[in-house]
């Protein structure tokens, strides 16, 4: 079965990862990722070329940092103990969110941590592209192919198979299953990594995520690791509200800056006046998400990951979801094709590729569902308020704090995708 990958994201590599673990008869299918942006793995965030094309780039520190919880954590382990340890080492755990108000007030503390076959499992701080790099680091790079792709032709080509074509002009080509995990860059938010110093260290409490919401806007900050020590660089992050997106790639840096500083200059948290004060802005970004789509998947073209669902960073299980979107369909995938092979004819590979997609959307849709719709709840503390509205919201994550269980999000956390699926299989017999 010839295969199809687009986009070289976190989706893309972890999916590509999870079919070649999974997949029965591996050396009768062909793997391909296209990936538009032509970056070597190593690339930072300031050694992109400065073209108006690369901005988009998969590959890049788009997005800073981020966080993955246990339930992205363990679908790594389960795919390669030595990627989730390479993971783990790009890291910095932490098992507390603490969620203060702008006026100083500590609303609440939840915990990020869940228990997995009875040992508790922190969630990890890290970048975008530590992780990135840790899928990519797995995958020969004859196996990605830098390429635009322009259109894919629904059974265009020969037998049946889809037909690919190209930016560029270049002849097409056909596959059997063509998975879209291209992502979007991911309100508008500024943000990156500081220094830590010891005025900073006597005020950030370890293992412990900060989320600060006020009422023009939100900051966040947490422990990010470096070589030379585990607490020393903080990734920090503020978001919020403006009428028109600015274009990151002409914004005025120095005026954001001043922005960031005006924005948050009233805020008791020391902290972040400490941050705000030094750090010049560099980057600017939308937050895009996508509308609700009623499919994912049409006659195996399937999408993954942010090209099915890009939630909002407020979910804190963007690139969570995108390992389960992988290690569902895998999963499904080689249950179905096992069966076809042994049918001879009866079921075939094509009916393989469609039911899985069929079982996997099933699966998926609702967890996701609900993960978007408190994450878009989250995102309207965001948008600009007035006091009375400002101390309402805290007043409503203090009763919050106090009435749910000691964690709340231990459903999302301890979710198991590979016993997910296996119970689903294990109703069809």
């Amino acid at each position: 079965m010839k295969i199809v990958i687009v986009g070289a994201g976190v989706s893309g590599c972890s999916i590509y990862l999870s079919l070649q673990k999974h997949l029965p008869n591996q050396d009768e299918h062909n793997y391909t990722i296209y990936e538009a942006y032509d970056t070597a793995r190593d690339t930072t965030f300031r050694e992109r070329p400065a073209s108006t094309e690369d901005t988009g780039s998969a590959t890049l520190v788009v997005g800073g940092g981020l966080g993955l919880g246990p339930n992205g954590l363990n679908v790594l382990k389960r795919l390669d103990s030595s990627l989730y340890q390479d993971v783990m080492r790009s890291g910095y755990p932490y098992s507390n969110f603490q969620i203060k108000g702008a006026n100083g007030w500590t609303l609440m503390k939840v915990q990020a941590t869940a228990n997995v076959k009875g040992q508790e499992m922190d969630s990890l701080a890290m970048s975008r592209h530590s992780i990135w790099q840790c899928l990519r680091d797995r995958i020969p790079n004859s196996a990605i192919i830098n390429k635009k792709i322009q259109q894919v032709i629904p059974h265009g080509g020969a037998l049946g198979r889809h037909l690919i074509t190209f930016v560029d002009g270049s002849s097409p080509v056909e596959a059997d299953l063509v998975i879209g995990s291209d992502g979007l860059k991911g309100l508008v938010g500024v943000g990156g990594f500081h220094p830590t110093t010891e005025s900073l260290q006597r005020n950030i409490q370890p293992g412990t995520m900060t989320i600060t919401f006020g009422g023009n806007g939100f900051f966040g900050y947490v422990y990010s690791p470096s070589p030379s020590s585990p607490e020393s660089i903080i990734t920090w992050w503020s978001t919020f509200g403006m009428e028109e997106c600015p274009d990151p790639k002409t914004a005025d840096k120095a005026a954001i800056t001043q922005d960031l500083r005006d924005r948050h200059a009233n805020w008791q948290d020391p902290v972040i006046q400490e941050i705000i004060k030094s750090v010049n802005v560099e980057t600017m970004w939308p937050t895009w998400t996508t509308p609700e789509l009623p499919i994912w998947d049409k006659d195996g073209i399937v999408l993954l990951g942010d090209a099915a669902h890009a939630l909002p960073p407020t979910s804190g299980q963007g690139s969570a979801q995108a390992l389960e979107d992988s290690e569902s369909f895998s999963l499904f995938l080689a249950h179905y094709l096992k069966k076809a092979h042994r049918n001879d004819g009866d079921f075939s590979e094509r009916d393989a590729v469609q039911l899985a997609a069929k079982k996997h959307m099933a699966l998926r849709y609702p967890r996701v569902k609900v993960l978007l719709e408190k994450a878009q709840q989250r995102q309207q503390s965001k948008k600009k308020m007035n006091l009375l509205q400002e101390y309402t919201m805290y007043i409503i994550l203090w009763l919050v704090g106090k009435l749910s269980p000691a964690n709340p999000a231990k459903a999302v956390l301890e979710y198991d995708m590979s016993e997910e699926v296996q119970t689903v299989l294990a109703d069809e017999n």
